[in-house]
Protein backbone atom coordinates (compact mmCIF):
# COMPACT_ATOMS: atom_id res chain seq x y z
CA UNK A 1 0.00 0.00 0.00
CA UNK A 2 1.42 3.55 -0.88
CA UNK A 3 1.72 5.70 1.83
CA UNK A 4 1.65 9.18 1.30
CA UNK A 5 3.95 12.88 2.98
CA UNK A 6 3.36 15.91 3.05
CA UNK A 7 4.75 18.65 0.08
CA UNK A 8 5.95 20.89 2.67
CA UNK A 9 3.41 23.92 2.77
CA UNK A 10 1.85 23.50 -0.09
CA UNK A 11 -0.20 20.82 2.37
CA UNK A 12 -0.50 18.24 -0.36
CA UNK A 13 -0.18 14.61 0.65
CA UNK A 14 2.11 13.02 -1.83
CA UNK A 15 3.01 9.61 -2.65
CA UNK A 16 6.52 8.92 -1.50
CA UNK A 17 7.26 7.37 -4.24
CA UNK A 18 6.44 9.57 -7.30
CA UNK A 19 7.01 9.12 -10.89
CA UNK A 20 9.76 10.73 -13.11
CA UNK A 21 9.48 11.29 -16.31
CA UNK A 22 12.27 12.09 -18.10
CA UNK A 23 13.17 8.42 -18.81
CA UNK A 24 10.08 7.88 -20.81
CA UNK A 25 9.73 11.78 -22.46
CA UNK A 26 12.45 10.64 -25.25
CA UNK A 27 13.88 13.56 -27.76
CA UNK A 28 17.49 15.15 -28.12
CA UNK A 29 19.73 15.17 -25.02
CA UNK A 30 17.49 12.58 -23.01
CA UNK A 31 18.02 8.74 -22.57
CA UNK A 32 17.36 6.18 -25.58
CA UNK A 33 15.59 3.31 -25.28
CA UNK A 34 12.28 5.20 -24.53
CA UNK A 35 8.74 4.02 -25.78
CA UNK A 36 5.73 5.88 -26.44
CA UNK A 37 3.49 2.49 -26.72
CA UNK A 38 4.84 1.03 -23.32
CA UNK A 39 4.53 4.41 -21.47
CA UNK A 40 1.16 4.85 -20.97
CA UNK A 41 0.68 1.64 -19.76
CA UNK A 42 3.45 2.44 -17.36
CA UNK A 43 1.65 5.68 -16.54
CA UNK A 44 -1.49 3.57 -15.72
CA UNK A 45 -0.02 1.14 -13.33
CA UNK A 46 1.90 3.39 -11.20
CA UNK A 47 -1.59 5.58 -10.51
CA UNK A 48 -3.20 1.83 -10.28
CA UNK A 49 -0.97 1.42 -7.02
CA UNK A 50 -1.20 4.66 -5.74
CA UNK A 51 1.13 6.97 -7.28
CA UNK A 52 -0.17 10.63 -7.28
CA UNK A 53 2.51 12.52 -8.22
CA UNK A 54 3.96 12.90 -11.72
CA UNK A 55 6.92 15.13 -12.52
CA UNK A 56 7.32 15.96 -16.12
CA UNK A 57 9.20 18.81 -18.14
CA UNK A 58 8.24 20.47 -21.30
CA UNK A 59 11.81 19.61 -22.70
CA UNK A 60 11.44 15.59 -22.02
CA UNK A 61 10.32 15.09 -25.72
CA UNK A 62 9.14 18.97 -26.64
CA UNK A 63 6.23 18.28 -25.04
CA UNK A 64 5.64 15.13 -25.52
CA UNK A 65 6.04 13.65 -21.99
CA UNK A 66 3.30 16.51 -20.68
CA UNK A 67 0.82 15.63 -23.77
CA UNK A 68 1.41 11.99 -22.09
CA UNK A 69 0.72 12.53 -18.90
CA UNK A 70 -2.57 14.87 -20.02
CA UNK A 71 -3.97 11.70 -21.28
CA UNK A 72 -3.88 10.18 -17.61
CA UNK A 73 -4.94 13.09 -16.56
CA UNK A 74 -8.13 13.23 -18.72
CA UNK A 75 -8.65 9.36 -18.19
CA UNK A 76 -8.68 10.07 -14.44
CA UNK A 77 -10.56 13.21 -14.29
CA UNK A 78 -12.25 12.16 -10.57
CA UNK A 79 -8.73 11.25 -8.93
CA UNK A 80 -6.57 13.67 -7.10
CA UNK A 81 -3.44 13.55 -9.52
CA UNK A 82 -0.84 16.36 -8.93
CA UNK A 83 1.63 17.23 -11.44
CA UNK A 84 4.42 19.17 -11.80
CA UNK A 85 6.26 20.28 -14.66
CA UNK A 86 9.22 22.81 -15.76
CA UNK A 87 9.74 25.90 -17.52
CA UNK A 88 13.05 24.79 -20.03
CA UNK A 89 16.20 27.51 -19.78
CA UNK A 90 15.78 29.68 -22.46
CA UNK A 91 19.33 28.84 -23.97
CA UNK A 92 19.08 25.30 -23.35
CA UNK A 93 21.96 25.46 -21.16
CA UNK A 94 21.79 22.23 -18.47
CA UNK A 95 23.40 23.74 -16.25
CA UNK A 96 23.50 27.43 -16.75
CA UNK A 97 27.41 28.69 -17.76
CA UNK A 98 28.93 30.61 -15.77
CA UNK A 99 28.18 33.99 -16.93
CA UNK A 100 24.72 33.49 -18.07
CA UNK A 101 22.60 35.70 -17.27
CA UNK A 102 18.79 35.99 -16.15
CA UNK A 103 17.85 37.27 -19.28
CA UNK A 104 19.12 34.75 -21.26
CA UNK A 105 17.77 32.33 -19.17
CA UNK A 106 14.22 32.94 -17.59
CA UNK A 107 13.48 36.36 -18.96
CA UNK A 108 9.56 36.83 -17.91
CA UNK A 109 8.02 36.40 -21.06
CA UNK A 110 9.77 33.29 -21.69
CA UNK A 111 8.27 32.21 -18.11
CA UNK A 112 5.09 32.80 -19.58
CA UNK A 113 5.08 31.44 -22.56
CA UNK A 114 6.15 27.83 -21.67
CA UNK A 115 3.83 28.18 -18.64
CA UNK A 116 1.17 28.14 -21.43
CA UNK A 117 2.95 25.65 -23.52
CA UNK A 118 2.61 23.12 -20.83
CA UNK A 119 -0.74 24.01 -19.80
CA UNK A 120 -2.05 22.64 -23.09
CA UNK A 121 -0.07 19.98 -23.72
CA UNK A 122 -1.17 18.66 -20.10
CA UNK A 123 -4.66 19.70 -20.88
CA UNK A 124 -5.29 21.47 -17.37
CA UNK A 125 -6.29 25.50 -16.66
CA UNK A 126 -3.57 25.57 -13.70
CA UNK A 127 -0.10 23.76 -12.92
CA UNK A 128 0.05 22.66 -9.75
CA UNK A 129 3.65 23.11 -9.34
CA UNK A 130 5.79 24.68 -12.22
CA UNK A 131 9.70 24.32 -11.36
CA UNK A 132 12.15 26.38 -13.08
CA UNK A 133 14.90 23.74 -14.64
CA UNK A 134 17.89 25.22 -13.95
CA UNK A 135 18.88 27.62 -11.17
CA UNK A 136 21.92 30.20 -10.39
CA UNK A 137 21.16 32.01 -6.73
CA UNK A 138 22.80 34.69 -8.28
CA UNK A 139 19.61 35.60 -9.69
CA UNK A 140 17.53 35.17 -6.91
CA UNK A 141 16.96 39.21 -5.83
CA UNK A 142 16.10 39.59 -9.48
CA UNK A 143 12.59 41.21 -8.79
CA UNK A 144 11.66 40.02 -12.61
CA UNK A 145 11.30 36.41 -12.37
CA UNK A 146 9.53 37.10 -8.62
CA UNK A 147 6.96 38.94 -10.88
CA UNK A 148 7.13 36.86 -13.58
CA UNK A 149 5.71 34.14 -11.27
CA UNK A 150 3.42 36.30 -8.76
CA UNK A 151 1.45 37.10 -11.80
CA UNK A 152 1.04 33.62 -13.19
CA UNK A 153 0.03 33.07 -9.43
CA UNK A 154 -2.30 35.60 -9.61
CA UNK A 155 -3.76 34.70 -12.48
CA UNK A 156 -4.74 31.36 -11.08
CA UNK A 157 -2.91 29.44 -13.56
CA UNK A 158 -0.17 28.33 -10.99
CA UNK A 159 -0.03 27.17 -8.18
CA UNK A 160 2.99 26.31 -6.28
CA UNK A 161 6.75 27.48 -7.25
CA UNK A 162 9.87 25.28 -7.00
CA UNK A 163 13.44 25.26 -8.45
CA UNK A 164 15.37 22.14 -10.08
CA UNK A 165 18.62 22.59 -8.55
CA UNK A 166 21.99 21.83 -10.30
CA UNK A 167 23.57 18.59 -9.93
CA UNK A 168 25.90 18.57 -7.01
CA UNK A 169 25.25 21.89 -5.84
CA UNK A 170 22.06 21.55 -3.20
CA UNK A 171 23.08 24.96 -1.25
CA UNK A 172 22.96 26.64 -4.65
CA UNK A 173 19.15 27.61 -3.82
CA UNK A 174 19.46 28.97 -0.32
CA UNK A 175 18.53 32.59 -1.35
CA UNK A 176 15.61 31.92 -3.95
CA UNK A 177 14.26 30.33 -0.60
CA UNK A 178 15.21 33.74 0.90
CA UNK A 179 12.63 35.19 -1.36
CA UNK A 180 10.06 33.14 0.37
CA UNK A 181 8.40 32.55 -3.40
CA UNK A 182 9.60 28.84 -3.25
CA UNK A 183 7.62 25.78 -2.07
CA UNK A 184 9.68 23.39 -3.13
CA UNK A 185 13.14 22.18 -4.32
CA UNK A 186 14.25 19.56 -6.33
CA UNK A 187 17.23 17.75 -5.80
CA UNK A 188 19.91 15.15 -6.43
CA UNK A 189 19.89 13.28 -3.63
CA UNK A 190 21.03 9.42 -3.27
CA UNK A 191 23.87 6.89 -1.71
CA UNK A 192 26.54 8.73 -3.78
CA UNK A 193 25.00 12.43 -3.29
CA UNK A 194 24.07 12.77 0.35
CA UNK A 195 25.51 16.53 0.58
CA UNK A 196 21.87 17.81 1.05
CA UNK A 197 21.83 16.57 3.85
CA UNK A 198 24.30 19.22 5.01
CA UNK A 199 22.48 22.12 4.98
CA UNK A 200 19.81 22.13 2.46
CA UNK A 201 17.64 19.50 4.81
CA UNK A 202 17.84 21.20 7.84
CA UNK A 203 16.57 24.46 6.04
CA UNK A 204 13.46 22.87 4.38
CA UNK A 205 12.61 21.22 7.72
CA UNK A 206 12.58 24.58 9.45
CA UNK A 207 10.55 26.38 6.75
CA UNK A 208 8.28 24.01 5.28
CA UNK A 209 9.67 23.83 2.29
CA UNK A 210 9.08 20.56 -0.07
CA UNK A 211 11.72 18.05 -1.31
CA UNK A 212 11.38 16.13 -4.28
CA UNK A 213 14.38 13.57 -4.67
CA UNK A 214 15.76 13.04 -7.82
CA UNK A 215 18.08 10.69 -9.62
CA UNK A 216 17.67 8.47 -6.90
CA UNK A 217 19.77 5.68 -9.21
CA UNK A 218 22.60 7.99 -10.23
CA UNK A 219 21.55 7.85 -13.24
CA UNK A 220 22.00 4.08 -13.38
CA UNK A 221 25.28 4.11 -11.34
CA UNK A 222 23.43 2.39 -8.35
CA UNK A 223 21.25 -0.24 -10.04
CA UNK A 224 23.62 -2.89 -10.18
CA UNK A 225 23.85 -3.14 -13.54
CA UNK A 226 26.65 -0.93 -15.32
CA UNK A 227 30.15 -2.58 -15.99
CA UNK A 228 33.78 -1.33 -16.93
CA UNK A 229 32.54 -2.40 -20.59
CA UNK A 230 28.59 -0.66 -20.62
CA UNK A 231 28.59 1.64 -23.41
CA UNK A 232 25.23 3.60 -24.39
CA UNK A 233 24.16 5.21 -27.76
CA UNK A 234 26.22 8.85 -29.01
CA UNK A 235 22.58 10.11 -28.66
CA UNK A 236 21.99 9.11 -24.97
CA UNK A 237 23.50 11.74 -22.71
CA UNK A 238 24.68 8.81 -20.61
CA UNK A 239 27.13 8.00 -23.06
CA UNK A 240 29.10 11.23 -21.76
CA UNK A 241 28.29 10.92 -18.28
CA UNK A 242 29.42 7.76 -17.69
CA UNK A 243 32.54 8.41 -19.74
CA UNK A 244 36.13 7.34 -18.87
CA UNK A 245 36.21 9.93 -16.02
CA UNK A 246 32.94 8.54 -14.65
CA UNK A 247 32.41 4.68 -15.61
CA UNK A 248 35.49 2.90 -13.64
CA UNK A 249 34.88 5.08 -10.43
CA UNK A 250 31.23 4.26 -10.46
CA UNK A 251 31.30 0.35 -10.98
CA UNK A 252 34.00 -0.16 -8.38
CA UNK A 253 32.12 2.14 -5.77
CA UNK A 254 29.15 0.25 -6.56
CA UNK A 255 30.97 -3.26 -6.03
CA UNK A 256 31.56 -2.09 -2.79
CA UNK A 257 27.96 -0.91 -2.02
CA UNK A 258 26.58 -4.42 -3.09
CA UNK A 259 28.76 -5.97 -0.49
CA UNK A 260 27.39 -4.12 1.94
CA UNK A 261 23.89 -5.09 1.35
CA UNK A 262 21.88 -7.68 2.86
CA UNK A 263 20.71 -10.92 1.30
CA UNK A 264 17.84 -10.40 -0.67
CA UNK A 265 18.33 -6.75 -0.98
CA UNK A 266 18.61 -5.11 -4.55
CA UNK A 267 20.83 -1.80 -4.89
CA UNK A 268 17.61 0.04 -6.43
CA UNK A 269 15.69 -0.88 -3.44
CA UNK A 270 18.53 -0.11 -1.05
CA UNK A 271 18.53 3.46 -2.79
CA UNK A 272 14.68 4.06 -2.45
CA UNK A 273 15.17 3.34 1.45
CA UNK A 274 18.28 5.04 1.94
CA UNK A 275 16.25 8.56 0.10
CA UNK A 276 13.08 8.11 2.03
CA UNK A 277 14.54 7.47 5.70
CA UNK A 278 15.09 10.93 5.77
CA UNK A 279 12.11 13.11 6.80
CA UNK A 280 12.89 16.34 4.95
CA UNK A 281 12.15 14.08 1.70
CA UNK A 282 8.69 14.56 0.38
CA UNK A 283 8.77 11.97 -2.60
CA UNK A 284 11.78 10.41 -4.40
CA UNK A 285 10.87 10.53 -8.27
CA UNK A 286 12.82 7.37 -10.07
CA UNK A 287 12.61 6.90 -13.65
CA UNK A 288 10.26 3.77 -14.88
CA UNK A 289 10.10 2.89 -18.46
CA UNK A 290 9.05 -0.71 -17.96
CA UNK A 291 5.96 -2.13 -15.92
CA UNK A 292 8.42 -4.40 -13.61
CA UNK A 293 10.10 -0.85 -12.87
CA UNK A 294 7.24 0.57 -11.73
CA UNK A 295 6.01 -2.37 -9.87
CA UNK A 296 9.28 -2.74 -7.76
CA UNK A 297 9.96 0.84 -7.43
CA UNK A 298 6.26 1.75 -5.77
CA UNK A 299 6.51 -1.69 -3.14
CA UNK A 300 9.42 0.54 -1.50
CA UNK A 301 6.47 2.37 -0.42
CA UNK A 302 5.83 -0.50 2.79
CA UNK A 303 6.66 1.76 5.53
CA UNK A 304 9.63 -0.67 6.74
CA UNK A 305 12.43 1.33 8.16
CA UNK A 306 16.26 0.59 7.40
CA UNK A 307 17.90 -0.94 9.76
CA UNK A 308 19.71 1.20 11.58
CA UNK A 309 23.25 -0.61 11.05
CA UNK A 310 22.73 -0.65 7.66
CA UNK A 311 21.86 2.68 7.30
CA UNK A 312 25.29 3.62 8.62
CA UNK A 313 26.98 1.51 6.07
CA UNK A 314 25.46 3.23 3.79
CA UNK A 315 26.10 6.36 5.34
CA UNK A 316 30.04 5.39 4.57
CA UNK A 317 29.54 5.40 0.73
CA UNK A 318 29.25 9.20 0.13
CA UNK A 319 30.70 10.75 -3.00
CA UNK A 320 31.35 14.08 -2.50
CA UNK A 321 31.52 15.09 -6.35
CA UNK A 322 31.65 18.84 -7.97
CA UNK A 323 30.27 19.94 -11.60
CA UNK A 324 32.78 19.19 -14.73
CA UNK A 325 31.86 19.39 -18.16
CA UNK A 326 30.63 16.19 -18.21
CA UNK A 327 28.17 16.05 -15.50
CA UNK A 328 25.16 18.42 -17.15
Amino acid sequence: MMRYRRLGRLGWQVSEVGYGMWGIGGGPGGFTGWDYDTAPACLDLALELGCNFFDTAWIYGRGVSEQLLGRVLRDNSDRRIYVATKVPPKNREWPPRAADTLDEVFPADHIREYTYKSLENLGVDRIDLLQLHVWEDRWAADERWQKAIGDLKAEGVVDGVGISVNRWEPENCLRAIDSGLIDVIQVIYNIFDQAPEDELFDRALAEDIGIIARVPFDEGGLTGTLTADTTFPAEDWRATYFGPENLPATVERAARLAGDLPPGMSMPEAGLRFILHHPAVSTVIPGMRRAGHVRANLAVSDGAPLDPALLERLRGHRWDRRPTAWSM
